[in-house]
């Protein structure tokens, strides 16, 4: 059964500069309104998401939380695949046994992650190359199917891609 993925980048940091270690910058309270502005969106839409997988650093946990907290999922997990240079190898694997394991079942899942490397994941699944021609603004989302989770490489659908400010009222 086809996959239902979003990729969504976390929300609005504190500056790379601001001397606290990278791993460890929370969203601002401007990020953190905005992400749960999203949030509410998402769910006003319809959404609902089987999984949530975020990267361990604390933006995207936070990203995630805020996801977790409006309804769109009872679950998210960690995972270092959606750290920053993750191995998306190592995603893919875990993708078919999710799948397996949900025998087949249509399924929506949620990644919650950083630049470059969630548009690098979706040029993959979308061309079977990176391009470089995707970009996700901080709370950006993206939306793929993935028709068949064992051979998803370059056999992907984009169905959506949209910056925050069309999720966001001002």
């Amino acid at each position: 059964m086809p996959i239902a993925l979003y990729l969504i980048r976390h929300g609005i940091a504190t500056e790379r500069d601001s001397g606290i270690d990278d791993r460890d910058r929370p969203l601002t309270p401007k990020g953190r309104q905005k992400a749960q502005a999203i949030a509410q969106q998402l769910k006003a839409l319809g959404l609902d998401f089987d999984e949530i997988l975020t990267s361990p650093l604390l933006r995207a946990t936070q990203t995630a939380e805020i996801l977790l907290g409006a309804g769109l999922s009872a679950q998210m997990s960690i995972t270092h695949s959606l750290a920053p240079l993750g191995s998306f190898s190592d995603w893919l694997a875990w993708l078919r046994g999710y799948d397996a394991e949900r025998q087949n079942q249509k399924t929506t899942i949620a990644l919650v992650g950083h630049e470059p490397d969630l548009s690098q994941w979706a040029e993959l699944l979308l061309w079977g190359e990176s391009r470089g021609v995707l970009q996700l603004k901080k709370g950006g989302i993206l939306g793929l199917n993935i028709a068949d989770p064992a051979d998803p490489l370059g056999n992907s659908i984009l169905f959506w891609l949209t910056p925050p400010r069309f999720l966001v009222s001002s």
